[in-house]
């Protein structure tokens, strides 16, 4: 079970990684490997990201409204329809259907094969490659309200569903996408962080049924790394923000290289055990 100082470290983890392309859900598990931890599951690392999808509701609010209010009203006024923030909610739904579907059917694969920490660190080095070359070949360009289309919708979403892997990185694999699309960091970023919102909302309400039950961590410390990863989390999604507006994700690909062939190490020396 995890206790209150658990609950601290977690969420402290989880505010600092889940807008960086280095994979939040790997990091939870890894740091829970190492400290000799009980691996707190993949319910209860979907119910703290509550708190850090809550800092993105809360740092794009003007946006998100103006999406929600105008895609509502474009449902009943025909001339609304085409503008960028109806069009926008469209692009969000049909971007959220690739990892609900996926998500339902690997259900239990989620929660035992894909937790292995060889696995983990694989999935850290390979997609960090994939990272780097994006970024050196993207010509960083295009903007979501000029170009963002269903069929980019649906690679983007596509994209963020890989990261039901821990390891992949929910925004390191969206902002991956948008990048070899040729979109500018900032907007690629910026679908990413809007295009998470129903997955993780739906994921973390889903996933709070089971918090209390069985093996599953008590609310106490739950609602406590939750807080904490909001808090955390607003922080780090203002900073991640500005640094990409002037810098390229190298410093990232180089920190998932590093930690990925630690992590496989890790496991051949049987210093921590593939499977919590």
């Amino acid at each position: 079970m995890i206790g209150w100082f658990e609950a601290v470290v977690l969420g402290l983890i989880q505010g600092l990684t889940e807008f960086l392309p280095i994979s939040s859900s790997a990091h939870i598990r890894v740091v829970s490997a190492f400290a000799g931890w009980e691996d707190p599951g993949a319910a209860f690392t979907a119910v703290i990201q509550l708190g850090t999808e809550t800092a993105v509701l809360i740092y794009f609010r003007q946006e998100i409204w103006e999406i929600v209010s105008t895609w509502t009203r474009s449902l009943f006024v025909k001339e609304l329809r085409r503008h960028w923030a109806a069009r926008m909610g469209w692009f969000i739904i049909a971007g959220s259907l690739p990892i609900g579907v996926l998500g339902l059917v690997l259900k239990d694969q989620i929660e035992t094969v894909f937790r292995d920490l060889r696995l983990v660190g694989t999935t850290l080095i390979v997609f960090g490659c994939i990272l780097w070359f994006a970024d050196r070949t993207a010509r960083n360009k295009l903007t979501l309200e000029k170009h963002l289309s269903f069929p980019h919708a649906i690679v983007y979403g596509f994209a963020q569903a890989l990261a039901l892997i821990p390891g992949v990185s929910r925004s390191g694999g969206t902002i991956t996408a948008g990048l070899l699309l040729d979109y500018r960091r900032e907007d690629a970023a910026k679908y990413s962080f809007l295009l998470a919102i129903p997955a993780v909302l739906s994921s973390g309400l889903l996933e709070l049924t089971q918090i209390g039950e069985g093996k599953a961590p008590d609310w106490g410390p739950t609602i406590l790394a939750t807080v904490i990863s909001f808090i955390v989390g607003y922080a780090a999604v203002a900073w991640f923000l500005r640094y990409i507006s002037s810098h390229r994700f190298t410093g990232f690909v180089i920190y998932r290289i590093i930690l990925g062939f630690f992590v496989i190490l890790a496991v051949t020396a049987g210093w921590i055990p593939a499977i919590g």
